[in-house]
């Protein structure tokens, strides 16, 4: 290296360097490198925890999804047979007669229409006489809801792959079907618990969800309710 002698600075006041004589080190490269490395680390870190994040909730969803379209699927079998009498005991543990057969046919048709959320999941399915605001009894909402009066709870039972009687009851000819406004209403409400899989939302999160609808009116002369049959009762 060679340096100007006083007066005679390098242009732009740099130093001059032979051919072939060594730089200085050049640390600026590899401390870019560095910073290069550690913004991609942190990045990445963000976009996995953003794709796990849309996995999670888009399984959260289609659990939502599907309690939606299993109580909808309910209550439209429950709502065409207000006529169909007690229970029938035909599989082991049954529904008993003090619930309507309507009770297990809206289970059943549940069962029948397949999910994509896994059966265990789901904790408890009510089938229930709803009360004018569309709920169980005198509930104004399902937190403070009990499944009691009018009401039948099943649970599924993976060795029977099933839904099972649990306990309740609903007298079949307590149902008033009578074409008008005081045609009683059915309501199907479904919980059920959704398991996270990578814990960044927790171990799990209940989903529920309920359908209610009004009984299709029978015929005017078995549409009433608590009526002896003939004598415009049904069973």
């Amino acid at each position: 290296m060679i340096r100007a002698g006083p007066g005679h600075e390098p242009l732009g006041g740099e130093e001059m360097h032979l051919p072939g004589t060594p730089a200085r080190p050049r640390c600026r490269a590899r401390d870019d490198r560095g910073a290069a490395a550690l913004e991609f680390a942190l990045v990445s870190l963000l976009l996995i925890t953003l794709v796990f994040g849309i996995i999670e909730f888009a399984l959260l969803l289609r659990d939502h999804v599907a309690v939606t379209s299993a109580v909808r699927a309910g209550a439209r079998i429950a709502s065409a047979e207000a006529g169909a009498g007690k229970a029938d005991c035909i599989a082991t543990p049954c529904t008993p007669g003090a619930a309507p057969k309507l009770a297990q046919d809206a289970a059943d048709a549940i069962q029948r229409a397949g999910s994509a959320m896994p059966k265990d999941s789901i904790d408890e399915l009510w089938v229930y006489k709803a009360n004018a605001s569309g709920f169980p009894g005198a509930a104004t909402s399902m937190d403070t809801a009990t499944c009691s009066t009018n009401c039948v709870r099943f649970r599924w039972r993976d060795a029977s792959d099933r839904f099972v009687y649990v306990d309740g009851s609903w007298d079949s000819r307590s149902i008033a079907a009578c074409a008008g406004a005081d045609t009683d209403a059915v309501g199907i409400y479904m919980k059920a618990t959704h398991k996270f899989i990578t814990g960044l939302f927790g171990a799990s999160m209940g989903v529920f969800d309920r359908a209610v609808m009004r009984f299709e009116p029978l015929p005017t002369d078995s549409c009433q309710a608590n009526k002896p049959i003939g004598g415009g009762g049904h069973q």
